[in-house]
């Protein structure tokens, strides 16, 4: 494929600089607009070009909610599934959208969409296999990269994704939505107003029962199952590791500065025994005793937790729970000097001492979150309405988007990507090695020791 970020002369300094001096005196609000009207057919002037690498459930996701912005144009989609792709084209045009061009033809047609010069941007959205290497061909064609998590599945893609973006200049955002969830940027807020004091132990997770994911229709999976069922479930049969890890750590990274004043130092990983996914196929009435998944040996451990130190002297548990019966949940929790809340979906509770009602007595977190909603939502909450998962896809859609159309560097960037992602790996091994410790590697080598928060402090985005 040809260099295209060589070919327009964009070299990574002069990128950099012009970014930061482009971002420095950008102050205009995006025009919103959740109604494309008909007669809104005027010359795309002013719009940034974004594409879309995937438009299955979680690409069409994206879709929605970047057709409701009036600033943006949208040319090309890529997806091998023709059902996917006619899905994506009928939102287009009842959103008054113009047919894109469709790249459709095997599994490297993204290669020749990437060589279009009137896009600025894509937004990949497909199996985990894929994320790097798409990621990696959008930068070295000049074209910022938002993908979707996890980035990265080995320690090779990780660098893979750093190397890339140092090489060329051009940014990444890793699309980890739950960052902009809204009780969890009240609680970043509230970390950052210094009210649980220091930080000192965190705890987050992915526990959500994926078993109705993993077989579709009844225990298949695999070719001839239905959506994710078709290559995430090979994941769990092949990989005894924190599969997926970022939906967790992202929000925490951002609570303790990781890759920026701060970084993950080594983890340790444990794994229980493997039953779930075994049991869901023999008492599954599609599957039975002698069903041949039956036979299966599924290497994932029911729950996988991984501990992991980080330079400052912080503590992260991290739990990924998908095999077995259970409501959903992320499972957080921060613990400081002068406190600690613990909230998710089915409870909010906090203690601050000399603060809360009464002595050694959890109290409802309602009027801190209210005291302390961050001001991104406050802003930006009834655009975030409708947009999926509470209004948090929303954020990370218009981050990316602002970051693009702007010139600047995303807020959650390729080290980050490479940060988080490498959770899985890294677990993988510890648990290969009796739950020895792995250090992480430093994928700003030395930077985080200068580079400064910049997640949700700016006032747009």
């Amino acid at each position: 494929m040809e260099n295209h970020q060589e070919k327009k002369g964009l070299p990574r300094r002069n990128f950099v600089r012009n970014t930061a001096i482009g971002g420095a005196g950008m102050t205009l609000i995006p025009k919103l607009s959740y109604a494309r009207s008909s007669k809104n057919k005027k010359k795309d002037e002013g719009k940034v070009s974004i594409g879309f690498i995937g438009v299955g459930g979680r690409g069409r996701s994206h879709l929605r909610n970047v057709m409701k912005r009036d600033d943006v144009r949208i040319p090309a989609i890529c997806d091998i599934d023709p059902k996917a792709v006619g899905l994506a084209l009928n939102m287009m045009t009842k959103a008054g959208y113009p047919k894109p061009e469709v790249y459709d033809d095997g599994e490297y047609a993204f290669l020749k969409m990437l060589q279009r010069d009137d896009l600025e941007g894509v937004i990949i959205a497909t199996p985990w296999n894929w994320h790097t290497p798409m990621a990696v061909a959008a930068m070295k064609a000049g074209k910022y990269a938002g993908v979707e998590v996890s980035a990265a599945t080995n320690l090779a893609e990780c660098w893979d994704l750093v190397n890339t973006y140092e090489e060329t200049g051009v940014p990444t955002m890793i699309m980890e939505n739950v960052c902009y969830r809204r009780d969890v940027m009240a609680v970043l807020n509230m970390v950052r107003q210094n009210v649980f004091g220091e930080p000192l132990h965190m705890r987050c997770g992915y526990r959500h029962d994926l078993r109705g994911v993993k077989f579709n229709p009844g225990v298949t999976f695999g070719e001839g199952a239905n959506g994710e069922a078709r290559w995430r479930t090979q994941h769990s049969l092949k990989r005894n590791a924190d599969l997926y890890p970022t939906h967790g750590v992202g929000p925490v990274a951002t609570w303790i500065n990781i890759n920026r004043g701060n970084r993950f130092l080594y983890l340790t990983s444990h794994a229980t025994k493997s039953r779930g996914l075994h049991r869901y196929i023999v008492n599954n009435p599609a599957g039975g005793p002698d069903h041949p998944n039956a036979k299966l040996h599924w290497r994932l451990g029911d729950v996988v937790t991984s501990l992991i130190t980080t330079y400052n002297g912080e503590s992260i548990l991290v739990t990924h729970d998908t095999n077995s019966p259970k409501p959903y949940s992320l499972d957080f929790s921060i613990q400081g000097t002068n406190g600690l809340a613990d909230f998710d979906y089915n409870r909010q509770r906090i203690y601050i001492e000399g603060k809360s009602k009464g002595h050694d007595q959890w109290e409802a977190m309602n009027e801190w979150l209210t005291k302390y909603d961050h001001p991104l939502w406050k802003k930006y909450g009834e655009y975030a309405t409708g947009s999926g998962h509470g209004g948090m896809d929303f954020f990370v859609d218009h981050a990316f988007v602002e970051s693009v159309k702007r010139k600047v560097e995303p807020p959650l960037d390729a080290y980050d990507a490479a940060a988080w992602s490498s959770i899985t790996p890294l677990s993988e091994r510890s648990l290969a090695e009796g739950s020895a410790p792995q250090y992480f590697p430093d994928f700003t080598r030395g930077r985080w020791i200068n580079r400064k928060p910049v997640f949700a402090l700016n006032d747009d985005y």
